[in-house]
């Protein structure tokens, strides 16, 4: 684990275990949490003989508290400094609901041999509000609720939050996992207000088009098509549309936080596309 201070002050948190010789899988968590979120991969990789990074983007988990600079440019800008100072090259970068916006950013800006692989999961991309261009998406309500909502009631929200559509769990007939709901107010109630209450407008205005065009990688996009918090049918099959070298893998009934829920099933598919 370890601390790297970037150009504008800002600490950003990681960590990075395996050999060093090893395939490097780079893991970006979603919005409001940490590194902490990728547990299960993180060690199901590493005893796999992998070298596995994560790190806690800026105002989240144990990085700075930033108020400013919490919007896509400056993430994508983030990792590719931690890359820089890690010498990773060829990794596969694999991210999860905010956290594949930041993939797609990072990924169609990264010089050739940095990146060999990418994955989506229960990603952002393309663009989640809804407008005359994106007619299938969610209006500007729901994201100002989530502001509304951090901004004032941050302590119950991220109860509420993991404790309903983010796993699932207000589904009739779930198993509800009341540590998984705990771990996801702990990672939330780590990271700073401000930073949070400005990555609402990051994650859901941000329009990825572009990227995913660009990208010139194998992307493999995993998607739940319960998924409650960005809805299946504006995201996944329109990024792959878009993506050169795309893969669409859905599954059915499978809730945003498919990658807690259901870790054993995404584990061995990601490592099946990581092999592949």
């Amino acid at each position: 684990m370890g601390i790297l201070k970037i150009a504008d002050g800002t600490e950003l948190f990681y960590k990075d275990w395996g050999p060093r010789d090893a395939q490097v899988i780079w893991f970006h968590h979603g919005w409001p949490l940490s590194a902490d979120d990728w547990d299960s991969q993180m060690m199901f990789f590493l005893l796999k003989g992998y070298r596995v990074i994560a790190h806690d983007r800026r105002g989240h988990g144990r990085s700075t508290q930033t108020d400013t600079g919490n919007e896509m440019d400056t993430y994508a800008a983030d990792v590719a400094a931690l890359v820089e100072h890690l010498g990773v090259r060829g990794a596969v970068h694999v991210g999860h609901s905010t956290g594949g916006g930041e993939v797609a950013h990072y990924v169609a800006r990264a010089a050739p041999g940095l990146v060999s692989k990418a994955v989506l999961i229960g990603a952002v991309p393309p663009v989640m509000l809804k407008s005359e261009a994106n007619p299938g998406g969610l209006p500007m309500e729901v994201f100002d609720n989530f502001r509304q909502q951090t901004a004032f009631n941050r302590a119950q929200f991220f109860i509420d939050v993991p404790a309903g559509p983010f796993y699932g769990f207000n589904r009739p007939g779930a198993k509800v996992d009341q540590g998984v709901i705990d771990n996801w107010w702990r990672q939330g109630m780590m990271g700073g207000i401000k930073a949070h209450y400005d990555c609402v407008k990051a994650f859901s205005e941000t329009d990825f088009t572009e990227d995913l065009r660009k990208i010139d990688v194998p992307v493999l996009v995993m998607h739940g098509d319960d998924d409650q918090v960005v809805p299946y049918a504006d995201s996944a099959p329109l990024s792959v549309k878009l993506l050169k070298h795309g893969t669409l893998k859905t599954y059915q009934g499978y809730p945003h936080g498919m990658a807690t829920t259901h870790a054993d099933v995404i584990n061995a598919d990601l490592l099946a596309f990581i092999e592949s």
